[in-house]
């Protein structure tokens, strides 16, 4: 069995490098169209893998050409995927992607067979999540079939960490399983009501999600770094980011997340897992598009000697 299980969303990326985002009804040139491999779920499986991490992924692909490679090529970044469904007369997920000449991004995404992985299509799945050291999940699958995967995790002792990305209200049944939550400050608005603004509302906002029983709260500041705070410690401290130049920051969230369970896995101390997620992350900014942008183990460790 593999110490780490994510479960969540694969899709196809299409992306297009734009000079700024569209006005209504405004027709813009773009440039460098790609199909790139992405999903929430599937970039921090892949970071986590390529970062040496012992990984199994549940997830739903569609029964076409992109969903059928896609699952050979995890198999090649040394996931195991067992748990990676082809649905029959169903397309793979997918995002449509704008890159502004800033480096931000626009994105819209269409469920498709990722709206598949329910509570009863993991039911064969349960097994893995039990065994493993860690779950880690995202908020781009049906919601009944994450709050099954977090009870049976929580019920077997496997740690709980939830990327509650994109926004959406949680129940307090699924944050009371949850041991570590990554949101940004949007997310973290959605679902405490505290504006996050600066060092003070930020662990007002931790304090709200450690009443709802979360252990670990970091909320991940871009550019400024993570928030982080324990519960029953007085007050959280910020853990800077690095300095680099964005390109694209699509998969950023994502490989930060897959980097950060990785070094948690690897038994290094919170702060230091946070270093290691936050190099991986500022690698996948200076480059384009979502699984493409994401480092290998070496390349951490390398940028992390250049910082000394």
């Amino acid at each position: 069995m593999n110490q780490l299980v994510v479960l969540g969303s694969v899709n196809a990326d299409h992306v297009l490098q734009v000079p700024s985002f569209p006005r209504p009804g405004e027709t813009l040139h773009g440039r460098n169209y790609q199909v790139i491999p992405g999903g929430k779920g599937a970039n921090q499986a892949v970071a986590a893998a390529r970062l040496g991490a012992d990984i199994g992924f549940i997830a739903c692909v569609g029964e076409d050409a992109f969903g059928i490679n896609i699952r050979e090529s995890f198999k090649e970044d040394g996931i195991a995927v067992n748990g990676v469904k082809i649905e029959a007369g169903t397309p793979t997920g997918i995002a449509m992607i704008q890159v502004a000449d800033s480096g931000e991004n626009s994105i819209c995404i269409s469920a498709e067979a990722n709206a598949k992985l329910t509570a009863d299509a993991i039911e064969s799945d349960l097994e893995a999540i039990r065994q493993a050291s860690y779950l880690l999940m995202q908020l781009e699958t049906p919601m009944d079939g994450i709050e099954r995967a977090a009870l049976v995790a929580k019920e077997n002792n496997t740690k709980v960490i939830l990327n509650p990305a994109p926004a959406r209200p949680l129940s307090d049944e699924l944050l009371a399983c949850v041991d570590m939550i990554t949101p940004n400050e949007t997310e973290a608005e959605l679902l405490t009501g505290i504006a996050v603004a600066d060092d003070a509302s930020a662990q007002q906002a931790a304090t709200v999600m450690h009443e709802k029983g979360i252990e670990t709260v970091m909320i991940t500041l871009g550019a400024k770094g993570v928030w982080v705070s324990q519960k029953n410690e007085e007050k959280g401290q910020i853990i800077p980011g690095f300095r680099v130049e964005a390109t694209d920051t699509t998969a950023a969230g994502d490989t930060f997340n897959g980097a950060l369970v990785t070094g948690l896995l690897e038994a290094m101390p919170l702060e230091s897992a946070i270093k290691f997620a936050h190099a991986a992350a500022a690698i996948s900014v200076t480059r384009f598009g979502a699984q493409t942008s994401i480092p290998s183990r070496a390349e951490v460790d390398t940028f992390l000697a250049d910082q000394q």
